[in-house]
């Protein structure tokens, strides 16, 4: 499998669970890559986890979740 149908294949999971309602809870990273914990909060569920182990699918991951803050970042300075 090519460098990009792996991380295509990892960055629609990602998008997946996010489109579910799932929100990042918790990234560890190793030697085997990188462990991204999601979790539901409606219906409430069992936390997924998904070992990403391609470097751009943990940059997707990483840019989620800086758009996610500057997002709240931006509504709250206006309230």
């Amino acid at each position: 499998m090519s460098a990009f149908a792996e991380f295509d294949q990892e960055r629609q999971r990602i998008d997946s669970l996010i489109g579910q309602g799932y929100t990042i809870t918790g990234i560890y990273e190793d030697l085997d890559g990188a462990r991204v914990t999601f979790i539901r909060s409606e219906p409430a569920g069992e936390p997924v986890e998904l070992l990403l182990l391609t470097a751009d699918a943990r940059k997707h991951v990483t840019a989620l979740l800086v758009s996610g803050f500057r997002m709240v970042a931006v509504v709250e300075s206006y309230s």
